[in-house]
């Protein structure tokens, strides 16, 4: 399977089935620090339940939509990429992330998530692109600012965590957008 290098030491790739367990182990440590900014099924506990959302995203992406890639850094997965929502009919996708506490700070987000705009709006020919992000999630807009996307609104309290309804930023960027910002 594909390796994709990301800077030294780190690596994206296909985050598979057969991953369950080193999956499990890295939930264990990023839980807590990722909980609040992602969907609460994606926050799995346990080798079961890590081989479940690794099942349902093998699913779609059999289906040609959402997709799952991991982060390795030093061999060990921190984190990872993903298509949220991909469709080739409707020529959108949505992108999202997430990052264990020990690999922030480092670049692999915003590098990572550019090789899936690059495959989403260059390589599939999608002309939108989309990101979701709690609106008190700084890192995570600072991403989408890095990636050339627009604050496009604010969803207002759609956002449950805790108990506690939160805003939603939406970001985008358009194919056209998307080139001039490569440079392509």
């Amino acid at each position: 399977m594909f390796s994709l290098p990301l800077r030294d030491g780190a690596t994206l790739r296909p985050l598979e089935l057969r991953h369950a367990e080193e999956f499990a182990a890295h939930m264990d440590r990023a839980r807590e620090h990722i909980r609040p900014w992602v969907g609460a099924a994606f926050v799995t506990t346990g080798v079961e339940a890590a081989r479940g959302t690794l099942r349902r995203y093998a699913e779609r992406q059999a289906a040609d939509g959402a997709r799952l890639f991991g982060i390795w850094l030093d061999g060990t997965l921190v984190g990872g990429v993903m298509f949220t929502d991909f469709s080739a009919a409707a020529e959108s996708c949505e992108v999202g992330c997430w990052l264990e506490p020990a690999a922030e700070g480092k670049g692999l987000i915003t590098r990572a998530c550019g090789i899936l705009l690059d495959y989403a709006l260059v390589e599939r020919g999608a002309h939108r692109a989309e990101w979701h992000c709690r609106a008190d999630n700084e890192r995570s807009a600072a991403v989408a600012k890095r990636l050339g996307m627009t604050l496009e609104g604010v969803a207002r309290e759609t956002w449950a965590y805790d108990g506690t309804r939160h805003d939603k930023q939406v970001w985008a960027v358009l194919a056209p957008e998307w080139r001039a910002h490569r440079g392509l």
